[in-house]
């Protein structure tokens, strides 16, 4: 696995923007972040958002992004748009719903697939929404204080939940 890009922004763009304009809060590339447990990415606009918010950080796939590109060739825009925090390559991010995993160090709890919304029709492309249905991305809780930086990583299953 290899972290591609990291992604952060001050504030939020597009959640909780339903029936109104989006902002403009500047997205930063960075090659490193610190996750700080319980609470996300420090300087993210989801940080200590919420106790036990399920979407402390996210990721994104390349071959993914790479795909969403092909099938909207007019788009020509960063993955930075998808406002995901991570985009990697090597992994499939579906299967790590559930799972605690390790990543240079930080382990991490899967928890769900990171739905895309309607807005990814206007920051993507007209289309985008349905496209990437099923494969918007991951979102996870942050379990270890650490960091992560662009690069290879090695990705340690932890453990798998049991579904009842």
């Amino acid at each position: 696995m290899v972290i591609r890009r990291i992604f952060i922004s001050p504030g939020h763009n597009y959640f909780g923007h339903a029936g109104r304009e989006p902002d403009e809060f500047p997205l930063h590339e960075v090659d490193l972040i610190e996750c700080v447990a319980g609470r996300g990415i420090r300087g993210d606009r989801f940080y200590s958002y919420r106790d036990n918010y399920k979407g402390q950080i996210t990721f994104f796939s390349l071959e993914v992004f790479n795909r969403l590109s092909a099938a909207f060739p007019d788009a020509k825009k960063s993955p930075g748009v998808l406002r995901r925090n991570v985009i990697v390559s090597g992994v499939d991010l579906n299967a790590l719903i559930g799972a605690t995993f390790e990543l240079q160090g930080v382990r991490l709890l899967g928890t769900a697939h990171c739905k895309p919304c309607f807005w990814l029709d206007t920051a993507f492309a007209p289309g985008a929404e349905a496209w990437l249905k099923g494969n918007g991305g991951l979102r996870a809780q942050i379990l270890t204080t650490g960091r992560l930086n662009t690069g290879a990583a090695s990705l340690t299953l932890v453990q798998r939940e049991l579904a009842i």
